[in-house]
């Protein structure tokens, strides 16, 4: 069967066929076609002008015009489908876990997902450094201020503190006193460095130290206080005078009198000893300044923990300079309230 669609818009102008006429309609008849045109009411009609296209009949081409397509009929587009006023479907939702799928599909989100959650972590991790690394801290000035009477401030070295908690092994540890006094002696100031520290719980002890040394530094003007209080009488209007080049200082007393005393070591401890008096021996005899030189240096040597002991001493410009020392020393667990080794076993 041949195409109607085809025949009308391939068909050449011709002229119109001849047709038998009309019967006559009946009066009250107005659908029949009236003028020039209008389409033939026989199945598969030919249009009586050129392009017109029949109303009825099958395959019969769009009343429209010229080249129209049809409003109903055979190939006629659905009133449904993708027209301009038809509706398009909606689109279904994604698949559960489809966007995960194009995050990780894409090598540029996962390398930002990865520097997130580092730089996430990280930070969390250099809290939690610096907060533990001010608790270690706290612990050791506490325990050191307790020994010395004066504030301290203490810092650890370049390792992470949290793997030396982790490990209970602590290194390269600086402490340093506010050079106020230690104990009774005015003007004295620490400086400590201890390393390796290995906390391990014993019976009677929670680990060692492996080393511990201190610098204490006595101005001059710190002697001259620490002895007026000791030295009755004449002690306030005493005036010391360093002299490094015999390794000496000098009390120079009231009327012309002046003791010599020189620091030594005896023993691991320090001592002052009385050398030489000048002038006016009555003023500060050697009975007098000597028991309070002893009594003086008592508090500097007397109960130190950890086993510390003096290894030097030396008289400078600025007053007096002496070094202690400690190696493989036990951190005591159990110590009476107070004491020296009671201050550090709070560490």
């Amino acid at each position: 069967m041949s195409d109607p669609w085809a025949d009308t818009a391939n068909a050449q102008p011709h002229l119109p066929r001849p047709q038998a006429p009309l019967p006559p309609r009946p009066s009250h008849d107005d659908s029949a076609p009236t003028q020039y045109g209008a389409a033939a009411q026989d199945y598969g009609a030919a249009p009586t002008q050129y392009g017109a296209p029949a109303q009825q009949g099958y395959g019969a081409p769009p009343s429209q015009g010229y080249g129209a397509p049809p409003s109903q009929g055979y190939g006629a587009p659905s009133s449904q489908g993708y027209g301009p006023s038809a509706t398009p479907p909606s689109t279904p939702p994604p698949a559960k876990g489809s966007w995960f799928k194009r995050l990780f599909r894409d090598p540029l989100s996962i390398v930002l997902v990865i520097v997130i959650v580092l730089a996430v972590a990280l930070a969390g991790l250099v809290g939690v450094e610096l907060y533990a690394r001010h608790l270690g801290e706290q612990k050791v000035a506490e325990a050191v201020s307790c020994v010395v009477q004066d504030d301290t401030t203490v810092s650890f070295g370049a390792t992470p503190f949290l793997w030396q908690y982790f490990t209970d092994h602590f290194s390269d540890i600086t402490v340093t006193t506010g050079g106020n006094q230690i104990r009774s002696l005015k003007g004295m100031k620490a400086q400590i460095h201890i390393d390796d520290i290995k906390l391990e719980d014993t019976a009677d002890s929670k680990g060692t130290i492996g080393a511990l040394d201190a610098t204490l530094t006595w101005t001059t003007q710190g002697l001259n206080d620490t002895i007026k209080d000791e030295i009755p009488l004449v002690g306030g209007f005493i005036d010391v005078t360093a002299k490094p080049d015999d390794g000496t200082f000098e009390l120079d007393a009231p009327l012309g009198g002046a003791v010599s005393v020189k620091p030594k070591v005896v023993d691991g401890a320090i001592t002052l000893e009385v050398t030489e008096l000048s002038g006016l021996g009555l003023t500060l005899p050697k009975e007098t300044v000597q028991p309070a030189l002893d009594k003086v240096t008592k508090d500097l040597s007397d109960n130190y923990p950890l086993g510390i002991k003096a290894d030097s001493i030396q008289v400078t410009n600025d007053g007096v300079v002496a070094h202690f020392s400690t190696k493989n020393a036990s951190i005591p667990k159990d110590a009476s309230s107070g004491s020296s080794d009671g201050c550090m076993g709070t560490i």
